[in-house]
């Protein structure tokens, strides 16, 4: 669940320490300030003053809340003394890091965002994908996938001011989908401030729950990958994408399986100049 933050006027690093709790209340709960100070590599000074900045007298005033809205159970506590002793080895430890960022991933999942998603995605002229760095292979997934639904899919793969190119043919019509992790790119502000011109819809996949780019996009949908400093898993946002995908291809069913049987037909007809 999330806290009713007062995010106005954060610096960097209060986003920082925002979107870290937002991820993290279980554990929040049994940290000092200065453990979370070590986590986002800050001084303890600025997760003291963090706690007014977002409406708390101080860190015991915030986790009296907090405690109001989570029930801190054995299991619970249990969980955060096995991952300090970081005793678990591979596999074992990856699979349960897993899921624990799908578990992230359906705590902050809202289906009214995810409806408008998929709504976008179907009902556009085209679909536009911008996917820097390792959400390449998500937007690959993607192209791969609903352009057998008879979608039209275009990648935005030029940076730079070559982007230009493209965002010169996107209309109203159209939606773009851009991943940010992290981060946002130059290019995908320029995206979202382009489209509010515009008037074409835009799609955010980001596993930041609070950040200084949040409300940029007309939908987002948040996947956890961990925090910045750990291994950046894309388990769960490759999870997103094949329900967007999933659910993408139960609308409009019939014209759908009609595309993939035309596909099937293809395939046999040419199967001895083109074999699989």
């Amino acid at each position: 669940m999330n806290l009713d933050w007062n995010l106005e006027n954060l610096s960097p690093g209060q986003y920082k320490i925002a979107d870290y709790i937002q991820k993290n209340m279980q554990t929040v709960l049994f940290l000092t300030e200065q453990e979370i100070a070590d986590n986002l590599g800050l001084s303890i000074a600025s997760v003291s003053r963090f706690w007014r900045s977002v409406g708390f007298k101080n860190i015991k005033d915030f986790k009296n809340q907090l405690r109001e809205h989570l029930e801190v159970t054995p299991a619970a506590k249990m969980k955060n003394i096995m991952d300090r002793a970081n005793a678990a080895s591979f596999p074992g430890q990856f699979l349960a890091s897993s899921i624990e960022h799908l578990e992230s991933t359906l705590q902050h999942y809202s289906q009214e965002a995810f409806d408008a998603a998929v709504d976008a995605l179907v009902t556009a002229r085209r679909v536009y994908l911008y996917a820097p760095g390792p959400s390449s292979g998500l937007a690959q997934l993607m192209h791969y996938r609903l352009s057998r639904f008879g979608l039209s899919i275009h990648r935005l793969d030029r940076g730079g001011s070559e982007l230009f190119e493209d965002l010169l043919h996107i209309t109203g019509e159209d939606v773009v989908v851009l991943f940010g992790f992290v981060r946002l790119l130059p290019e995908a502000k320029v995206i979202t401030d382009h489209a509010k011109q515009c008037g074409y819809r835009t799609i955010l996949i980001t596993d930041r729950l609070v950040s200084d780019f949040s409300g940029q996009s007309d939908v987002t949908l948040y996947a956890s990958r961990g925090e910045i400093w750990e291994f950046h898993s894309m388990i769960a946002p490759t999870f997103l994408i094949e329900n967007l995908i999933v659910a993408a291809g139960m609308r409009n069913q019939e014209q759908h399986l009609r595309k993939l049987e035309q596909l099937n037909q293809l395939r046999k007809k040419y199967d001895h100049e083109l074999p699989r």
